[in-house]
C-alpha cells in the first residue's frame, strides 16, 4: 500500500461513526478508500444499512488533516501497516466481521504457517496460575506455537516472557498506540518481545487512553488466534469477554478449572460449566484438541498417565468408551444407564484423573 492509499483508508478509520464493519462494506461498495471519499453522498445513502447519520461526518476536512499526521509518524517511527485486503493481513483475522481495517506493528512479526493460540487471564494471577502458565508454554514449546497475549500485568506478561524464555514468537496486542507502553514497568520487556515477534494495534498514537480501549483490543487477540486460552478469572473481567469472542468467532477456548472457593477460577469454571470452553487439565489438551502433529525427527510427548483408581460408575463409563473409541455424552449416559447429570460428573472427575479427554462436538474418548 503506497501512501497515498493508506492516507485514504487513514481518513476513512477516523472517522468516528464509522466502524470497520460499516467502512468494509463502503470499500467494497466503491472499491477503495479513496474512492468513498470521492464518491457522491446519494449515491452512498442507497448502500444497504449506510444511513444519513453514519456519513454526516465522512465529509469533514479534519479527517485528512489528522491522518496526516499519523501518517507522518507512522513513516517517523518505521511502523508496519496491514490493510484488511493486503496478503500481510493476519489471515485468521480476515476472516472475522469486525477486524480492524487497518493494524499496525512493530517488531519482526511472522504469521505465516504457524500455530498461533492466545493466553489470557486474572491480572492479579495467583502463583498456581502463573506456575501452571510457565509448565503450559514450556511444555508447548515442542509445537513452536506464537503466544499472544495483551502484554498486560499478571498472566499475559507471565505468558510473554514464558515464550521469550524458550525462544517462541509472541505477539503483544495493545490497548492504545504504539507511542506508548501501559503498563510502563513493562517498557523493559519491550525490545525482547521485538526482538521474539512484535506488537499489534489498531489504535492510533493520537488515541485516548481509555479503559474501553481494552474490551475493543480483545477481538483481535481472539481472532488472531487458532485458539484462546484463559489460565484464571474472577466471575467477570475481560479475559472472559475474549472467550466470548473467541466463541463468536467459531474459535476454540481453553479454561483451566480450579476449586470452587476460589474467586479467580470461577471465570473458568463458568466456561467449562456452561460448555464454553474445553477443561484445561495438562498442557498437553491443547495439541490433542486442534489436532497438533510433532515433526518426525521430535519425540512424542504424551504419556498415558499409570495407576489411576476409578470407583464402580466410572469403570463402566472407562469400558465403555475403551470398547467404543468415542462417544457423546447424552449417548455414554444412555448405553451406562446412568442418569445424564451423574455422568457429566463423572466425565469431569475422569478428566481431571487424566484417564478420559473431551473432544469437539461433546465427544469424549478414552486417553
Amino acid at each position: 500500500m503506497n501512501n497515498n492509499e493508506l492516507l485514504y483508508v487513514l481518513a476513512l478509520q477516523h472517522v468516528a461513526k464509522i466502524g470497520d464493519i460499516t467502512a468494509k462494506k463502503l470499500i467494497a461498495h466503491c472499491g477503495s478508500a479513496e474512492a468513498v471519499f470521492k464518491e457522491k453522498k446519494q449515491h452512498l445513502l442507497k448502500i444497504d444499512g449506510i444511513g444519513s447519520i453514519v456519513i454526516s461526518d465522512l465529509f469533514a476536512t479534519n479527517h485528512f488533516q489528522e491522518a496526516e499526521k499519523e501518517l507522518q509518524f507512522i513513516k517517523d517511527e518505521n511502523i508496519s501497516c496491514h490493510y484488511f485486503a493486503d496478503q500481510e493481513y493476519p489471515e485468521k483475522l480476515k476472516h472475522c466481521i469486525d477486524s480492524p481495517i487497518l493494524l499496525f506493528q512493530t517488531g519482526n512479526i511472522n504469521l505465516k504457517k504457524q500455530r498461533i493460540i492466545s493466553i489470557v487471564g486474572a491480572r492479579k494471577v495467583t502463583t498456581n496460575g502463573i506456575a501452571f502458565c510457565e509448565k503450559l508454554v514450556e511444555e508447548l514449546a515442542v509445537f513452536n506455537p506464537i503466544i499472544v497475549s495483551g502484554f498486560a500485568y499478571g498472566t499475559d506478561i507471565t505468558a510473554q516472557k514464558a515464550a521469550i524464555k524458550h525462544k517462541l514468537q509472541t505477539i503483544g496486542c495493545l490497548a492504545h498506540g504504539l507511542n506508548q507502553i501501559y503498563p510502563k514497568t513493562h517498557k523493559k520487556y519491550v525490545s525482547e518481545v521485538e526482538k521474539y515477534g512484535g506488537f499489534f494495534t489498531d489504535f492510533w498514537s493520537s488515541a485516548t487512553f481509555d479503559r474501553n480501549n481494552f474490551l475493543k483490543r480483545n477481538r483481535i487477540i481472539a481472532g488472531i488466534s487458532q485458539a484462546t486460552i484463559v489460565i484464571e478469572s474472577a466471575e467477570k473481567g475481560g479475559s472472559l469477554v475474549t472467550a466470548d469472542i473467541a466463541n463468536s468467532y467459531n474459535r476454540d477456548v481453553f479454561a483451566v478449572p480450579g476449586r470452587v472457593t476460589d474467586s479467580q477460577s470461577m471465570g473458568c469454571n463458568n466456561l467449562i460449566k456452561h460448555q464454553k470452553a474445553h477443561m484445561l487439565s495438562t498442557p498437553l489438551d491443547v495439541p490433542y484438541i486442534l489436532n497438533w502433529e510433532l515433526e518426525a525427527n521430535q519425540k512424542p510427548i504424551i504419556q498415558k498417565q499409570l495407576f489411576v483408581t476409578l470407583d464402580d460408575q466410572e469403570k463402566v463409563i472407562y469400558d465403555f468408551l475403551k470398547e467404543i473409541e468415542k462417544e457423546q455424552l447424552d449417548v455414554i449416559a444412555l448405553r451406562c444407564n446412568l442418569p445424564t447429570f451423574k455422568v457429566a460428573g463423572l466425565l469431569l472427575n475422569m478428566e481431571l484423573k487424566g484417564v478420559v479427554r473431551p473432544l469437539p462436538g461433546k465427544l469424549f474418548e478414552v486417553i
